[in-house]
């Protein structure tokens, strides 16, 4: 290990980007602890604390969300219109095309996400302010119509800013930037937690303490295993003959991963439980009694923590199976292999060959589906067999982390391996 560390810190152009991404993380904390004014931070964290669904938005907003700083939102809306435009995409024929026209289609879809990203960061701080406005701790101090406006220009700014730190993060291939701020945050909350567990260390729960550690390092295991894992199907080109010279006949494999789809369904399903409660939000004070009636009952069964795992866990696992439908197509590859000549020893070419891919993807599908709904349920069943909630694991949190520094790894060993041969 310390041989590798000398290896980076020796590669100027390794070492200088990691540095920048280090010195963009402190500039993000340091933005996430401005907090903006009129806002009663104690009736905020308590607010965060009592609501698990917002817990998990904090997550993806990169920790920002709790102390309602400058930069609230975090990254939150940029990966919103990112996933918008990447189901489009699948979605919209043009949209498709523009996508596989190199680098200048890429860089028009990345122009159209920045532009997208303003109007979503606006929504979604507007959205918030009423969802505070309507909790009854007063977390609100100043409710003027120029201080709501105040506040929706500051936090889309600061959205803004953290997309423009995250693509000059980017840009030193030392890791995807957008998620090393998310990863900054999660490790940020790190030492509080920390604190907390040793102010109420009790040591009659030491027998507690070891097994969730336990529990922590499988997790770990793990997620590794499974971010990594991966089916392979193998491949033979058949061999052709030009002349004189003999081409082809080539094995090769076809590597499907386990867990395709990453974090993005465990998004959705956090958007769309989310969202009833916002609306039933504006609806708690309604002078219909039925209306009233009803968004508080929708809120209270929401906040049941039996039938919000139950539901999380469903909207995962059917998330991840319509994410991977729609970013996996065994009928363009079939054809792919068909045109270059490739197929799949025992499988017919053409349909069969898609047929076959799509059967794979099912059975491995449901393995990755389950393990995501898993992961992202382990810190309510953490809560309810231990009934504490300071204890609860962050297995999405785990889940992020992990990746994040294992793809990291990957863009810095890519590197190395570049000035390796550039040596020779």
């Amino acid at each position: 290990m310390w041989e590798k560390l000398q290896q980076i810190w020796n590669a100027k152009e390794v070492r200088n980007g990691l540095l920048f991404v280090l010195g963009m993380m402190v500039v993000f904390r340091f933005a996430a602890h401005v907090p903006l004014p009129g806002i009663d931070v104690e009736a905020l964290r308590r607010f965060f604390q009592a609501n698990q669904v917002m817990g998990m938005l904090n997550l993806f907003s990169g920790g920002t969300i709790r102390n309602f700083a400058i930069v609230a939102l975090g990254v939150a809306p940029y990966i919103t219109a990112s996933i918008i435009f990447q189901l489009l995409g699948m979605i919209v024929p043009k949209l498709e095309e523009i996508q596989k026209d190199g680098e200048s289609g890429q860089q028009r879809i990345n122009q159209w996400t920045r532009l997208l990203t303003v109007p979503l960061a606006a929504l979604q701080s507007l959205a918030l302010i009423q969802l505070l406005r309507q909790s009854q701790l007063h977390i609100l101090t100043k409710t003027d119509t120029l201080h709501i406006v105040t506040i929706i220009f500051t936090v889309t700014a600061g959205t803004l800013l953290l997309m423009f730190l995250g693509e000059l993060m980017s840009e030193k291939k030392v890791g995807n930037g957008i998620s090393l701020l998310i990863f900054a945050g999660i490790l940020a909350s790190l030492p509080s937690s920390l604190g907390q567990l040793i102010v109420s260390y009790d040591s009659s729960q030491i027998m507690t303490y070891v097994v969730y550690g336990v529990i922590a390092i499988l997790t770990i295991t793990g997620v590794v295993f499974i971010t990594e894992g991966q089916r392979n199907i193998p491949i033979q080109y058949a061999r052709q003959v030009h002349g004189n010279a003999s081409m082809g006949g080539v094995a090769t494999s076809l590597p499907l991963r386990v867990n395709m789809a990453g974090v993005i369904p465990i998004i959705f399903a956090i958007s769309i439980l989310l969202f009833p409660s916002v609306i039933a939000q504006f609806f708690i004070h309604a002078r219909t009694p039925w209306i009233a009636y009803a968004a508080q009952g929708l809120i209270t069964l929401l906040q049941n923590q039996l039938v919000y795992g139950v539901t999380y866990f469903l909207l995962v696992v059917m998330f991840t199976f319509f994410y991977t439908a729609v970013v996996f197509h065994p009928d363009r590859i079939a054809e792919n292999l068909q045109k270059q000549g490739g197929f799949i020893l025992g499988i017919r070419p053409g349909q069969p060959t898609a047929d076959y891919l799509q059967s794979i993807i099912n059975r491995i599908n449901l393995v990755g589906a389950v393990f995501l709904g898993l992961i992202a349920v382990l810190p309510l069943m953490a809560q309810g067999l231990s009934g504490s909630r300071l204890l609860a694991i962050g297995g999405t949190s785990l889940l992020i982390v992990v990746s994040v520094v294992i793809e990291s790894i990957k863009q810095i060993e890519a590197q190395l391996t570049m000035r390796k041969y550039e040596v020779y």
